[in-house]
């Protein structure tokens, strides 16, 4: 059985995964600055309400790591998530947050030997659901385990 620590700091974790996507997907799409995305993050949304959505507390220095280390090895990141792809399919091909979603969950998997596997592919399924449907699922939960298996062995 967990403590109500490890589950508030697993729930801070989701969290921190969630706004990374978003975060990630924001930098994608305007080109903001990352020092200029972890600010307004940090001031106006993590924790926030926002147009009566409450956001959960999340773990800043998670969700740091996630977006600094995603934007500092994209290059790496984005080569391991194209070799996954099919051979007709590219990066550009991918829907914009699904991009987010893979870059954030390979590199928890290349970065992060701390978080289990199968925790880190369960947390971007969960990521997954707050965007699509159930067939993407599928496409993130077989994409992810292809890299955990490149880079974990």
């Amino acid at each position: 059985m967990s403590s109500p620590k490890a589950k508030s700091r697993s729930k801070a974790r989701s969290a921190a995964r969630l706004a990374a996507v978003q975060a990630l997907y924001q930098h994608d799409m305007e080109a903001t600055p990352v020092a200029a995305l972890l600010h307004e993050f940090h001031q106006h949304r993590l924790g926030a309400t926002i147009e009566d959505v409450e956001y959960a507390e999340a773990d800043v220095g998670f969700f740091d790591d996630l977006v600094k280390g995603v934007t500092a090895r994209s290059d790496e990141i984005n080569r391991l998530i194209a070799s996954k792809l099919a051979d007709d399919w590219s990066m550009e091909r991918l829907d914009k947050p699904m991009r987010q979603v893979l870059r954030a969950g390979a590199y928890e998997l290349l970065a992060r030997p701390d978080i289990p596997v199968g925790a880190v592919i369960n947390e971007y399924l969960d990521v997954t659901d707050a965007f699509y449907d159930r067939r993407e699922k599928g496409f993130v939960n077989g994409l992810l385990d292809a890299i955990a298996k490149e880079v974990r062995g």
